[in-house]
């Protein structure tokens, strides 16, 4: 199973948005935080991480390019069980018991769109406001194309590189 995990090329994240995700950390595309969005709220940085920001799972901040990477059932889990207690804290879900379900719906969303693309693939967001809500859209740059290799780290956080 794949997943992606945030990568900075440089130190722009830290400058777009308000809150930056750590490098390395786990990301969804994190869409349901606009849900009820209006363009009023499209200001500043809230808009960058609107505009084309991935979810990190450890943080809750944003990034702005993630790399696809395998990921581990366990880790899925630990996921899912993060992603259940951000909704219970910050979306007023009832218990992480009944958010368990949709933070597995967003996971298992993000591992979709990982699974076809090879590992190092980076992926992009870009949002925009319509109608019936929020569009995204994905880009794929894959690492043959961006010399990745020059500059993914691949382990778990803290094992020394």
């Amino acid at each position: 199973m794949k997943l992606a995990r945030a990568i900075h090329f440089d130190e722009s994240d830290t400058r777009v948005f308000a809150s930056p995700a750590r490098t390395g950390e786990w990301c969804i595309a994190g869409g349901f935080e606009f849900s009820d969005w209006t363009e009023g709220d499209l200001a500043g940085k809230a808009r960058q991480a609107f505009a084309n920001g991935w979810l990190g799972l450890e943080t809750f901040g944003r990034v702005t390019f993630v790399a696809v990477t395998q990921v581990e059932p366990a880790e899925m889990e630990a996921l899912a069980d993060r992603l259940a207690g951000h909704f219970v804290t910050y979306y007023g879900a009832p218990s992480a018991a009944a958010a368990r379900p949709v933070a597995e719906e967003e996971l298992a969303q993000m591992a979709d769109l990982c699974e076809e693309h090879a590992p190092n693939t980076l992926l992009a967001v870009a949002r925009e406001l319509t109608g019936a809500g929020v569009r995204e859209r994905y880009r794929t740059i894959e690492s043959s194309d961006a010399g990745l290799a020059q500059f993914a780290v691949h382990g778990a956080p803290g094992d020394p590189h």
